[in-house]
């Protein structure tokens, strides 16, 4: 068995496949347009969807990662109990039906592959929105570093990558939260100034959205190869430069499919950031 071919970094929805092999409710193709959700770092939701064939056909409730040992034995999402790369492991994407597989969905059978588009549309939507919001976090409290963090995708200190714990993309916008404890004091931020500024830091990360939502810049997905293992980055034209961001999610083809991104801060802490990005379609 190879590891999965992929379509989803080039905005495919729709794909014929051949069943690899099946595990009660779990299908796998050789290869497939389902984005599956990443059991290590699962922001972005896995896509949903059908398979059909002949007429028949059946539920993906969510596409998940997956991967096989060297005796072929299948382990799906959080049960995979090695990292990638690891030697003698295939990696795969299962696509998760809302009932065990019928018998039509044995492996060698040739089937139809369709993505739900509007909900993914909405996930690639949020998805760009989450990394433009976090270079426009960035930007917006460049003032309040005491040290250098070390840079961002366009150059400017990176708090997104020193601070961010959690991150979960949703439909057309996404949840961050950010820890500002001691390591990162140590680290050389003025948590305090940020807190005491942090409606002006509101209002300026959502004026360069806007630029930037104005500029309608080119968007993509970069991939190093076909599968689902191989490294992909999201890059975007923006008037600053382009901005390269690894990245295993789906994204817009140009920010001109957005009326408008913006965000809003909280500190429901001192310790904690919770930045919620909204982005509206055109």
């Amino acid at each position: 068995m190879s590891a999965t071919i992929v379509t989803f970094p080039e905005g495919a929805v729709t794909g014929e496949a051949t069943v690899v092999q099946v595990a009660g409710d779990v299908v796998v193709l050789d290869a497939t347009p389902f984005h599956p959700v990443d059991h290590t770092w699962p922001d972005q939701p896995g896509d949903d969807g059908l398979l059909h064939a002949g007429g028949e056909n059946a539920r993906v409730v969510e596409a998940v990662m997956a991967a096989t040992d060297a005796s072929g034995s299948l382990f799906v999402g959080e049960d995979i109990p090695v990292k990638r790369g690891t030697e003698g492991w295939t990696w795969l994407v299962g696509h998760r039906l809302d009932r065990p597989a019928p018998a039509w969905l044995a492996p060698a059978a040739v089937v139809h592959a369709e993505v739900d588009a509007v909900r993914r549309g909405g996930l690639s939507r949020g998805h760009t929105a989450c990394h433009l919001a976090s270079l426009a976090l960035d930007l917006a409290l460049a003032d309040l570093w005491r040290k250098d963090p070390g840079p961002d995708a366009l150059g400017n200190p990176d708090f997104e990558g020193r601070a961010n714990q959690t991150s979960r993309i949703h439909e057309d916008g996404a949840v961050d939260e950010y820890r500002l404890g001691k390591s990162l004091r140590k680290a050389g931020f003025d948590t305090e100034g940020f807190a005491a500024t942090l409606a002006d830091r509101q209002q300026r990360i959502n004026a360069q959205l806007a630029a930037w939502v104005a500029a309608g810049s080119a968007s993509r997905v970069v991939t190093d190869g076909p599968t689902i293992i191989d490294r992909r980055r999201w890059e975007c034209d923006l008037p600053e430069g382009t901005a390269s961001i690894p990245c295993g999610g789906t994204h817009v083809h140009a920010l001109s499919e957005f009326a408008a991104i913006t965000v809003e801060l909280d500190l429901p802490d001192p310790q904690l950031l919770v930045m919620t990005t909204t982005a509206t379609p055109r």
